[in-house]
C-alpha cells in the first residue's frame, strides 16, 4: 500500500499539471480573442466558457475533498461564474440588461463561495479583516460612484458588499486553519477582488490599458485557487 499511494499521488499531481496547462491555453485563447478583429471574435466566445468550464473540471475531480458541502457549494459558484461570463461577454444587440444578469450570477456566485467558506470557521471571526477590506472597498466604490448610473448604484451596491464579505471571509477561514488548501482559498478571494475591481475602474472610471488581460489575468486564477482549495490534503505518511 506504500508503494501505491506514492505513484497515485504523482498520477494526481501530474493530471492537475495537464488540466493547469489546458486552462492556461484555453485562457489565452478567450485572451486573444476579446482584442481580435470581428473574424476572431468567436475565439473570446468559445473560451471564456470552456476555461470556466475546465476549472470547474478541477473541483468536481478533486478526491477527496474537505467535505461535501464545501465542494458542493465551490461547484455551484464556479457554474454561476460561468452564467455571469455568458452574460457579460454578450453585446447589447444580442441581449439587453446582460450586465445586470452577469452581476447577478455573479453575487450568487460570491454567496456559494461565502457559504463553502463559513462550514468550518466563524462568519466575521476576524473583525479586523472584515473592516480593512470593508474600508478598501468603500474607498473604490468612493471613486466609482459618480460613474454608475441610478439604476446600477444599488445593484452595484449589493454585489460590492457581497464580494468584500466573501474575500474578508475567505481571508478570516485561513486566519483560523492555516492549510494550504484554505490559503489558496484566500488566494482566490483576493484575486477576485482585484479581477472585479479592475472591471469596475475599466467600466465606470476610465478605461486601462491592457485591461482585459488584467482582468481576465486575475480571474481565472481566482477561481482556479478556489477550485483547488476543495482537495483535502492529506498528510504525508
Amino acid at each position: 500500500m506504500n508503494a501505491i499511494a506514492p505513484a497515485s499521488s504523482a498520477s494526481a499531481v501530474s493530471g492537475l499539471r495537464t488540466q493547469t496547462l489546458l486552462i492556461a491555453v484555453c485562457a489565452g485563447l478567450a485572451l486573444y480573442g476579446s482584442g481580435a478583429q470581428d473574424k476572431m471574435i468567436w475565439l473570446h466566445y468559445c473560451f471564456k466558457p470552456l476555461t470556466t468550464l475546465l476549472i470547474f473540471g478541477i473541483a468536481w475531480g478533486s478526491r477527496p475533498a474537505i467535505s461535501g458541502r464545501y465542494r458542493a457549494a465551490v461547484m455551484l459558484g464556479i457554474l454561476f461564474s460561468l452564467a455571469g461570463d455568458i452574460f457579460l461577454m454578450l453585446p447589447a444587440s444580442v441581449m439587453a440588461g446582460g450586465f445586470l444578469f452577469g452581476l447577478g450570477s455573479f453575487l450568487c456566485a460570491h454567496l456559494c463561495f461565502l457559504r463553502a467558506f463559513t462550514g468550518d470557521s466563524r462568519l466575521f471571526g476576524k473583525p479586523l479583516i472584515f473592516l480593512a477590506v470593508g474600508l478598501l472597498g468603500a474607498a473604490n466604490l468612493f471613486i466609482l460612484w459618480p460613474g454608475l448610473s441610478s439604476a446600477l448604484r444599488m445593484p452595484v451596491l449589493a454585489y460590492v458588499i457581497c464580494l468584500l464579505t466573501m474575500s474578508a471571509q475567505a481571508i478570516t477561514r485561513y486566519r483560523y486553519l492555516q492549510t494550504p488548501a484554505s490559503r489558496l482559498a484566500a488566494a482566490g478571494g483576493l484575486l477576485f477582488m482585484l479581477s472585479d475591481t479592475l472591471l469596475a475602474y475599466n467600466r465606470f472610471h476610465a478605461p486601462l490599458p491592457f485591461s482585459a488581460l488584467f482582468i481576465l489575468g486575475s480571474y481565472y486564477p481566482a477561481l482556479w485557487c478556489i477550485a483547488n482549495s476543495v482537495k483535502a490534503r492529506q498528510a504525508a505518511p
